[in-house]
């Protein structure tokens, strides 16, 4: 009589316990390394929004700024890999571990999908006696090493990185040109105008109202195939006949360790948002880039940034660890 009283009650426990909640059942953490405001800032939140209509739950935008997106980066990594917190990583991800800011690497996430790159673009003064890319780099590569300064980054972030490409496939030394640095790109252009540095490698949108003011000229982009909302600015292969594709990224990334379904939910929902016309319309508007890799495709692009990063970053001497 007892086994059965106790075997009943046992039953009887099992039968209110509450199945686990599917995910998501609660608000969701996106979490940006960069200031409200900017670009990445921007991006995330018209991320956010599409993942709130499709996810039926609150997507909310925390910005976790400071030393040059480690912090922010940084509780991605460290976060619970739960679903509840995930992050828009940007380029500097692939960077932290090379110059020995961050101890963690690509390797530390759950890549989710590449959303966004922005391809640097190679602007000079309106004045500047540069008529062309050729012109330019021919003048650095005959010029005394550090004669020529550019700005609009921290040394090492992903504009610098990216002219450093294009000075190797010109064959110059990627330290051929002095960084003056600066918190972005609209300082950096204030310099440019002023005489003060020579070159600003930023995205063809941050230097557009530079540009449409009649005090800044582009002379090329890094970019595959030419800007649709900037026609005119060559790509690396017309200007100078090398190949050259390098500048800033973004990307949804999540702790390691996210379960297998949440992750497919995620990367699902992510293309979903990605993919829709209001995305690529607010995207066209400002000028940024759509790009799209999910999953394992977004991993192995990381892999490949970091490892370029790595070869850039020893080239310009800003490489902590050799491996």
């Amino acid at each position: 009589m007892f086994k059965r009283i106790m075997s009943a009650a046992i039953l009887l426990g099992a039968a209110i316990v509450p199945a686990q909640a599917a995910w998501p059942d609660r608000p969701i953490t996106l979490i940006v390394p960069w200031a409200a405001g900017g670009g990445t800032d921007a991006v995330a939140r018209v991320i956010a929004s599409g993942l709130e209509k499709e996810l039926g739950q609150p997507v909310n935008v925390v910005n976790r700024t400071g030393g040059g997106g480690v912090v922010g980066h940084t509780e991605i990594v460290g976060a619970k890999p739960d679903g509840y917190t995930i992050g828009l990583a940007t380029a500097e991800i692939t960077t932290y571990y090379w110059a020995g800011t961050a101890p963690f690497t690509y390797a530390d996430v759950t890549p989710l999908a590449l959303v966004n790159f922005d391809a640097a673009a190679l602007h000079v003064a309106a004045d500047s006696p540069w008529q062309d890319a050729a012109q330019a780099l021919d003048a650095i590569r005959q010029a005394k090493p550090g004669t020529y300064k550019l700005s609009g980054m921290p040394v090492g972030a992903a504009f610098h990185l990216a002219f450093a490409g294009l000075l190797q496939a010109a064959d110059i030394d990627a330290k051929a040109v002095a960084v003056v640095p600066s918190q972005g790109a609209a300082p950096g252009f204030q310099e440019l105008a002023s005489g003060g540095v020579q070159i600003v490698p930023s995205s063809l949108p941050e230097g557009r109202a530079m540009v449409d003011a009649g005090r800044v000229k582009a002379l090329l982009v890094l970019a595959n195939e030419r800007i649709p909302a900037f026609p005119d600015v060559p790509v690396a292969k017309e200007a100078i006949g090398k190949e050259v594709v390098g500048g800033t990224w973004r990307g949804l990334a999540a702790p390691k360790g996210l379960p297998d379904e949440i992750t497919a939910k995620l990367i699902e929902t992510v293309e979903k948002v990605v993919k829709a016309p209001d995305f690529a319309k607010f995207m066209a508007d400002r000028g940024f880039g759509v790009a799209f890799a999910k999953g394992d495709e977004f991993r192995i692009f990381l892999e490949d940034q970091h490892a370029r990063n790595g070869e850039l970053m020893g080239a310009l001497g800003l490489r902590q660890r050799d491996k």
